[in-house]
């Protein structure tokens, strides 16, 4: 039941990548306006042909909706798809050379409110600069940000077609989960200080997604900090590690060595994901959601 499972939600994501692929290329936006994130109306006259994006989410999302060809710059960070590593690069998110993205004439220029600084958004406006801002704090936010750049670049039609499809695949997941007991996690986004993805987060989404109810349950703050006693006493049954690849459980003790005694260490429930992959909120978010899934039921 479980392979039938794994090889249903690989027929859809073939099915995905196919249908989407006979959607037109190209679609006018004739004079549109787009609302950002932080409520600016960004208006469109054409199809910008020349774009920045100073964020790896959203480099990825412009990629993903076919439209790699019109970056023209982009960060140090922004490392997928391999073809990303190969565009200019403008800075690192929070330090931006601004002679080098006046030198590149780009008709719009992508940033995050999270990623970003206050100060970089103000300088390209006081340079005549047009700015989209976004700010995807969880799934709907991530659809609302893929929809509204598929928007400015003429890829809606697209762009629906491929959120329509996220959203059944995501909700057979959900379902499937309904018929395990998973219990507790905690997923980390700091180890030192304990930092720790909170309900009201992307991040918390796959776990809720897969099944798994959330340590970090306080509404109130996106990413607690944690003492080590608390940890103790919520007892997790799961501990998920954004991870370069390099961590292992022995790494965890060292730095917390009272955690031999939580029965996500015991049980062996230690699951190391790859960061870039769980921690951009983009068109990989239904990837990772995936492969939570599979990882908690191999």
């Amino acid at each position: 039941m479980k392979n039938l499972f794994k090889r249903t939600v690989f027929f859809i994501l073939i099915l995905l990548i196919s249908a989407c692929s006979k959607i037109k290329n190209q679609e006018p936006a004739n004079g549109i306006a787009v609302i950002d994130d932080i409520g600016n109306r960004v208006l469109i006259d054409s199809i910008p042909q020349r774009v920045i994006s100073l964020a790896p989410n959203l480099t990825e999302i412009i990629f993903d909706l076919d439209a790699g060809d019109k970056l023209v710059g982009n960060t140090l960070y922004c490392n997928y798809p391999p073809a990303a590593r190969n565009v200019e690069k403008v800075g690192d998110m929070l330090t931006v050379d601004f002679e080098k993205v006046l030198s590149l004439k780009p008709d719009l220029i992508f940033i995050t409110v999270e990623g970003n600084r206050k100060e970089t958004f103000d300088k390209f406006k006081s340079l005549g600069l047009k700015v989209f801002v976004s700010n995807p704090r969880n799934y709907k936010g991530i659809k609302k940000s893929y929809l509204d750049i598929a928007k400015i670049l003429g890829r809606e039609k697209y762009a629906m077609k491929k959120i329509e499809m996220w959203d059944n695949l995501l909700d057979s997941i959900r379902n499937k989960s309904r018929s395990y007991e998973c219990g507790s996690a905690m997923l980390p986004v700091e180890l030192k200080p304990l930092m720790l993805a909170g309900k009201n987060t992307f991040l918390n989404e796959y776990l809720e997604i897969c099944g798994l109810k959330n340590i970090a349950d306080n509404p109130a703050i996106n990413y607690p900090v944690f003492n080590r006693e608390e940890i103790l006493i919520r007892n997790p049954d799961f501990i998920i590690i954004l991870s370069d690849g390099k961590l292992r459980t022995e790494d965890l003790l060292e730095l917390y060595p009272e955690w031999k005694d939580l029965k996500a260490i015991q049980n062996g429930n230690v699951i190391f994901v790859n960061r870039d992959l769980y921690s951009r909120p983009g068109p990989r978010f239904i990837e990772a959601a995936v492969d939570l899934f599979n990882r908690l039921h191999p």
